[in-house]
């Protein structure tokens, strides 16, 4: 999400479920939306009614029956309090919900970022997502997500707006792949998980996002003048890919979901009834609640009936103008019948269950913060004409000992990509001239950029609502002169002319690569990296190639959002090393010097593929820019993203996903597998049957309840209320215009699901693989075991020759010691998805399966076949 500066990209009332304009409450009054381009055939979402209740899960039961006894008693006007955002700049957060105080429920208080708490103060800027994916540390994707989430209670944030595992990193010049975990599902699975999982021990809400399909920034949203692009995805390539850490995140007991802006195959993510009702709340068996984007919220009775929860900030169209597609008109609609009473009753169930299960009715603190303002004192509501002022800042501390695991995550996430002649690590007596402004601080002030929406000095973040301001910030210049008095530092962008060089000098070169969200636009890139390209910002390739003409030892130092093109300098004789530091956050500089000056050895693999040439890549995984009409981005290239692409076509990339080379060495010895859960069958066995879930009155209620002349408070003019003038007036009516394929009939339950993620028996361990490493170099170091899974022919579907499924880092291991690993992987590790069957198939009793591990997708000495034992090359 993004703040009200995006409104250059108003959405206008976007069309439905179907490409037929679904009304809104409003009835007369609704716009409809009908410029679109027509979708490729076989590509469409159809309709799934109604939305299933949550509350049947076992881990989930006592919150549900204790939001059943609060939702039993509420009130209509309670009710829609708490599902509809109170509007932009109504509150302390960047969204918050109405209350239902008589039950002791604020305002819920919604905030960014997945990296840390957005807009605040005394909060810590923890690395993006993708360092944690280069970290492949399980244990610190766990730690940082109990950090975040211990940094939002102590703010008084309900529902924290983070993880993001979409974008999975299809396009490689995405704006925002960088605060996902890497290009590739498990990968994107596992670290959301965890991260989820440490969020949510604290008490926070975790956000899972965006759902789904958002891989780039242009034309994301409606407008005046287009239409939010289509991501047109086959069924396959849905389960296999996209949805894949979307299904683990509920597994972990998610709280919450954030849709996304586009449409997935003509249908608006925020009301695509296939992708809510169907897919997220039957067949993942989702529990918690949905809720849109800001300002992703296109129809009132459309979206509920099609599994949409909570809107937020609550605006209609076109914020600050104190009108909502729900609110008053969610209480309109229960009054003339267009939305079913239990719709509504299942969403404020869904809410108040999520805050009860994260035991939120306990001491949890109020807002303590304010997101709109650095000052102690200031406006209550400042989108209101007239506002009270009070005390709005109260800088709480919420720092605690985290820059520790800030700085851990840097570190390990530092990938060493090449090291001739062992240049590093560098010593501290070493001569070294350090070039570019990377290297430095933003020479404008610390946090000077809104949203770190430019590209100036150490790139430590992207850009957009994904940041957190920096509280302090240790760059490259003052981590390396921390070690060494032998260094002089040119923070410039252009090679100097007067540079003295000697036969030992090193010269470390700082290059870095920017993106971010599209409502800001950096150095003429509007989010996704049009202009840019994959190349270095600020004439970075040329700084390198003025520095290997001079120097003859070369190490580069990149800091990047994602796949950078190195081909003009990667081979020249000077460049000696490079290291890809990605987005550090604020212990920039620390965790540097730790890996560059050998206190660390580097242990971070690539959580994406660098290609020689962005020609490498398949056409259909470009920047689309249209603007006018709706975009149909058509996923022709179905699973083959990424590596998978290019050992599908043979292309050799400059560097593999998941390379990443160490100080010292290891290998891999002692292979073995073992079957810990038979494939006894093709497909798992049906799932056990749902439990109860909450009953409900559904009589609709009295308009009194809703009637302004029941209140007795001043109402501040543009906040959003659930009240209406005259209710009495309103009668239920039978020709509401609902959408194609409408019903209250509930669905067959989906044979694929039946538990939270999917049926139970997906995430049986199929198989154990156990590995020993041993550290055979002469320093100490961390190595990371990647499994890879080769599926066999006998399937019968076309299937990416390598999988990334597993993985598992050692601890510290000195010269000669050496760890056992276990890396397990569940039945759906090595299923494809069956569209026929619409079920998860597996090869019987695991026959053909081959299961590589090593350092690499390209660097695999571990085979072991499933039946025919382990070897090592």
């Amino acid at each position: 999400m993004a703040p009200w500066t995006r409104l250059a990209f108003v959405p206008l009332l976007a069309q439905a479920v179907s490409s037929t304009p679904v009304a809104d409450p409003r009835h007369d009054d609704a716009v409809h939306l009908d410029q679109r381009d027509s979708a490729p055939e076989g590509y469409d979402s159809p309709p799934y009614y109604p939305t299933p209740y949550g509350g049947w899960a076992s881990d989930w039961t006592s919150a549900y029956a204790k939001a059943q006894q609060v939702v039993s008693n509420m009130t209509l006007a309670e009710k829609v309090n708490l599902t509809t955002g109170t509007g932009f700049y109504m509150g302390p957060c960047v969204g918050q919900t109405g209350s239902a105080p008589r039950f002791g429920i604020p305002n819920l208080c919604l905030q960014d970022s997945p990296l840390g708490i957005r807009n605040s103060d005394h909060n810590t800027a923890f690395p993006p997502g993708i360092t944690v994916g280069a970290t492949f540390n399980k244990d610190l994707m766990y730690t940082r997500g109990v950090g975040i989430g211990e940094e939002a209670r102590g703010k008084g944030v309900n529902i924290q707006l983070g993880p993001a595992v979409g974008p999975l990193g299809r396009k490689p010049r995405g704006g925002r792949i960088w605060e996902g975990f890497g290009a590739d599902p498990s990968l994107q699975g596992i670290a959301g998980a965890l991260t989820i999982r440490g969020m949510q021990s604290t008490g926070a809400i975790a956000t899972i996002k965006h759902y789904i399909g958002n891989e780039q920034e242009m034309y994301r949203m409606s407008s005046v003048i287009t239409k939010g692009y289509s991501s047109n995805i086959d069924d396959r390539t849905l389960h296999e890919l996209y949805l894949w850490p979307f299904a683990e995140g509920v597994r972990a007991g998610v709280g919450a979901l954030m849709t996304a802006y586009n449409d997935v195959n003509s249908s608006a993510c925020s009301q695509n009834s296939k992708l809510l009702n169907g897919i997220l709340k039957d067949e993942l068996g989702f529990q918690g609640f949905v809720m849109t984007d800001w300002l992703g919220h296109y129809t009132g009775v459309g979206s509920a009936l099609s599994g949409l929860d909570m809107c937020m900030p609550g605006d209609g169209a076109v914020p600050l103008l104190g009108d909502s597609y729900w609110g008053s008109e969610m209480s309109r609609s229960i009054l003339n019948g267009s939305v079913p009473v239990d719709r509504l009753n299942d969403m404020v169930t869904r809410i108040v269950a999520t805050w009860y299960q994260m035991g939120q009715d306990e001491d949890y603190p109020l807002p303590n913060f304010s997101t709109n303002t650095e000052d102690e004192t200031g406006l209550l509501y400042p989108g209101a004409l007239f506002s009270p002022s009070g005390v709005v800042n109260q800088y709480v501390n919420v720092q605690g000992t985290h820059n520790i695991t800030a700085r851990a995550v840097a570190r390990e996430a530092i990938t060493l990509l090449k090291n001739e002649g062992n240049i590093l690590p560098l010593g501290k007596n070493d001569s070294l001239q350090v070039f570019g402004t990377d290297a430095g601080g933003n020479s404008d002030g610390l946090n000077s950029c809104s949203d770190m929406g430019c590209d100036k000095g150490v790139l430590t973040m992207g850009w957009g609502s994904g940041t957190a301001r920096l509280p302090y910030l240790i760059t490259p210049q003052e981590g390396i002169s921390n070690v060494t008095q032998n260094a002089k530092f040119y923070i410039t962008d252009s090679f100097p002319s007067d540079v003295t060089v000697s036969a030992n000098d090193i010269a470390v070169v700082f290059i870095n690569a920017d993106s971010g969200e599209n409502y800001i636009t950096v150095e003429g890139n509007p989010g996704d990296r049009t202009e840019a390209g994959l190349y270095a910002w600020h004439n970075g390739d040329d700084l390198v190639k003025a520095a290997a003409e001079k120097f003859s030892q070369v190490v580069v130092v990149i800091h990047t959002v994602g796949p950078i093109l190195m081909e003009e300098w990667i081979d020249l004789e000077s460049v000696k090393a490079v290291l890809v530091a990605h987005l550090p956050g604020q212990e920039a500089g620390n965790s540097l010097a730790d890996v560059l000056f050998g206190d660390y050895s580097p242990s971070g693999h690539m959580p994406y593929t660098i290609p020689r040439s962005e020609s490498d890549y398949p056409d259909s995984v470009g920047i689309i820019n249209q603007p006018f009409g709706q975009i149909q981005d058509t996923y022709t290239e179905g699973l083959y993203i990424d590596y998978r692409h290019f050992i599908n076509a043979n292309i050799t990339p400059r560097y593999p996903f998941g390379h990443g080379l160490s100080y010292t060495t290891f290998n891999f010895s002692n292979p073995s597998i073992s079957v810990v859960t038979a494939l006894n069958t093709a497909y798992p066995p049906t799932a056990p049957s749902h439990g109860s879930t909450p009953v409900y009155n559904d009589s609709i209620p009295a308009a009194s309840e809703v009637s302004w002349s029941s209140t007795n408070f001043t109402r501040i003019w543009r906040y959003l209320y659930p009240y209406l003038d005259n209710p009495e007036s309103i009668t239920a009516s039978d020709d509401y215009p609902y959408p194609d394929g409408y019903s209250t009939t509930p669905q067959p339950a989906p044979r694929a699901g039946g538990g939270q993620g999917g049926n139970p028996a997906l995430f049986d361990v199929a198989f154990s693989v156990q590995v020993d490493v041993k550290n055979t170099g002469s320093r100490s170091g961390k190595a990371v075991a990647q499994l890879y899974v080769e599926l066999p022919a006998s399937l019968g579907l076309d299937t990416p020759l390598m999988q990334l499924r597993q993985f598992e880092k050692t601890g510290t291991l000195g010269p000669g010691q050496s760890e056992s690993l276990t890396l397990e992987i569940t039945r759906k590790d090595v299923s494809v998805w069956d569209v026929e069957v619409q079920d998860w198939k597996a090869p019987v009793n695991g026959e053909g399966i081959k299961i590589w591990v090593g350092n690499s997708v390209a660097d695999t000495p571990v085979l072991c076949v499933v039946g025919g034992g382990c070897s090592v090359e």
